[in-house]
């Protein structure tokens, strides 16, 4: 029997408890690459857009499809290694993206792949760096990690690394707005339009040559979000140890997406840096999600305007602390040690991401 590496292999298949939905980058351009072939968004933004939500749902028929087909055994194909793989090449590329608001920077690169973001990073060094913004970020950043540290070493003190990232946003809101911080380059949130999408189920093609296109698109985009979604579950369900049903998880993920066409959104999937934020913020079961949910629409329907002072370094300091502890370093040693064709598997698995992205932005910049 090949090694599992603290994968569970019993007991009945569950949900995941721990992945957050939401846009994510790799499927975010991978998305804009298919609709940009179909329709120029610079002279037909109507019908771009509508063939976005034409994609999505026609991706969320087909996810939903494969779990009602029972077909979930096939994520049993994904190896651990690979996963582990996969999660540290999404930790690295996601704390890399955070730099822009840990260093303050302004003009920073839209490419998700690493050549482009150091690149960015090196170019605004000499005049792009704020010192106030990475004093910000530097400082929360410790307390985060420090909290983190508390908490394992007392299970009584586990309150502390849950509640780290909400003070953190409190705190160094209430700094910003009683310093004046922003006057002086350290970037905010800004105003955030109050209220909840409206419905685009009018929108949707459901005939027509955009149907047929939307129809493609959906295909290849519907099929990446789900497997990203599911390495995410099966990742954080081999941390906590119990199995994920993969059925499950494609039924709910293609809902979702079929739902969220009809209110002006595009294809999400599992998101790697909320779902490492609601792990590290201690999250049990999947009751955290409805929290979430609930606590985002009172907040985009009453309390917007509180945030407008909140420095984009604080989220920047929060997602680098949250995935940095989600590179598996320990498990890739392990693997190395007990199977050297899992670990090409792992390895593998990190520099697909890479290459996956690279060649989205190269798609992008040509």
């Amino acid at each position: 029997m090949a090694p599992t590496y603290g994968v569970p292999v019993k007991g009945p298949g569950r949900e995941s408890k721990d992945v957050a939905i939401g846009p994510v980058a790799v499927v975010s351009l991978l998305l804009g690459t298919l609709l940009q072939e179909e329709i120029d968004p610079t002279k037909n933004k109507e019908e771009y857009r509508r063939l976005a939500f034409t994609a999505t749902f026609f991706a969320g028929i087909t996810q939903a499809a494969l779990g009602f087909l029972r077909l979930g055994f096939l994520i049993d194909f994904l190896s651990h290694a690979a996963i582990v793989g996969f999660m540290g090449g999404a930790a690295i590329t996601i704390a890399l993206q955070q730099l822009k608001g840990f260093l303050g920077i302004k003009k920073f690169t839209k490419q998700s792949d690493i050549i482009s973001v150091i690149k960015s990073v090196w170019d605004s060094a000499e005049h792009g760096w704020n010192w106030q913004t990475i004093l910000i970020a530097a400082s929360f950043l410790a307390y985060l990690l420090a909290a983190r540290y508390i908490g394992k070493k007392s299970s009584k003190l586990f309150w502390v690394p849950a509640i780290a990232p909400l003070m953190s946003v409190i705190i160094s809101t209430f700094f910003v707005y009683i310093t004046r911080a922003d006057e002086h380059g350290v970037q905010i949130v800004n105003k955030i339009k109050k209220g909840v999408n409206p419905a685009s189920a009018n929108q949707i093609y459901f005939t027509g040559s955009y149907a047929l296109k939307g129809l493609r698109i959906r295909v290849v985009a519907g099929m990446i979000g789900l497997t990203e979604a599911i390495a995410i579950g099966r990742t954080f369900a081999g941390m906590k140890d119990y199995q994920l049903d993969g059925n499950k998880e494609m039924v709910a993920l293609g809902t979702m997406n079929i739902i969220g066409s009809m209110t002006l959104c595009y294809v999400a999937t599992g998101s790697f840096s909320r779902s490492a934020v609601n792990y590290m913020a201690g999250c049990k079961t999947t009751v955290s999600n409805i929290i979430m949910s609930i606590v985002v629409l009172l907040t985009v329907l009453l309390i917007t305007p509180l945030f407008k002072y909140t420095p984009n370094a604080i989220l920047s300091s929060i997602i680098i602390s949250a995935v940095i502890g989600l590179i598996d370093y320990k498990t890739a040693f392990l693997i190395w040690k007990v199977n050297k064709f899992d670990f090409i598997a792992c390895m593998g698995a990190f520099l697909e991401l890479y290459l996956v992205q690279l060649r989205l932005a190269s798609s992008l910049r040509f």
